[in-house]
């Protein structure tokens, strides 16, 4: 495996690589829900073309400045979990090597990043694009795997491609748990052990929720009104955003007649946590 700090040198590297170069970019602190990104892009590469992994803590996505400077960065240990899945390239820059201290352009979203994470944290997805963008075009990848657990980052990100014609082909890989089903997240190591004992009942509230629409309710305010009760009776969690948005639009629903999703940002402390759960007629 080959470790490349450099920009240039990684664009040289990966454009003269074996295709199908599968691309899966990264912020570090690799769990196995990342590991299971990094072992389909192996999968779609096969064994004879190149699987890339970027691990770069994007400094434009982070709106509060404490949660970047808390984000793990364990990047011996990450490497070593690259090269035990079969990445071929990891591409490790500086922030002052991806950005010029003069940049003057940003990648905007503007329809699909209105709402859920993107109305309370400014800029994130403007700086979500933007490096995305820089990785696809320093790789030249063929194709990029993406987990469904950030399904508004998947959303934004496929509309990036479609509306700017890049030539990758978009991969999503569902959502992997830990046994008590809370999501993987690299912020989970960052929770107290009591936030932590805690925190599965986002699961558990968002199942609930599913049930309820199952029985045949249709109310999108009822829907989200009951995970919102069984959340708000935890002593640690604060609801940043519940609700319940057109799966495709993204955009918030009253009535459910067509694929939605239901979805939740909490904090616990400092520690941001999202999940969802698809609600489908």
């Amino acid at each position: 495996m080959q470790v490349i700090e450099n920009p240039a040198a990684f664009q040289a590297i990966a454009r003269s690589a074996p295709r199908p170069l599968v691309l899966v970019p990264t912020m570090g602190a690799l769990h196995e829900g990342h590991r299971a990104l990094i072992r389909r892009a192996r999968e779609l590469a096969g064994p004879s073309g190149t699987v890339a992994v970027s691990i770069f803590v994007n400094p434009i996505q982070f709106d509060r400045a404490s949660d970047l400077a808390a984000y793990p960065q364990p990047l011996e240990a990450d490497l070593a979990a690259c090269r035990e899945d079969g990445v071929d390239l990891a591409f490790t820059p500086q922030a002052a090597a991806m950005y010029f201290p003069d940049r003057s352009i940003t990648v905007t979203e503007s329809s699909l990043s209105r709402h859920l994470c993107g109305a309370t944290r400014p800029g994130h997805f403007d700086g979500v694009c933007t490096v995305v963008l820089k990785l696809f075009n320093l790789s030249g990848a063929d194709a990029a795997v993406f987990g469904e657990k950030d399904f508004q980052q998947l959303a934004v990100i496929r509309r990036m491609v479609r509306d700017l014609d890049v030539p990758v082909e978009i991969i999503p890989h569902p959502t992997l748990r830990e046994p008590d089903g809370l999501a993987m997240s690299s912020r989970n190591t960052r929770l107290l052990p009591e936030h932590r004992t805690d925190a599965p009942r986002i699961r558990l509230a968002l199942l609930a929720a599913r049930d309820l629409f199952q029985s045949g309710e249709r109310s999108a305010e009822t829907i989200a009104n009951a995970p919102r009760a069984q959340l708000e009776q935890s002593p640690f969690l604060k609801i940043d955003y519940l609700t319940v948005v057109d799966e495709e639009t993204l955009q918030p629903v009253f009535t459910l007649q067509r694929p939605a999703t239901l979805a939740v940002a909490a904090f616990y402390g400092d520690v941001r946590l999202i999940d969802h759960i698809r609600l489908e007629p």
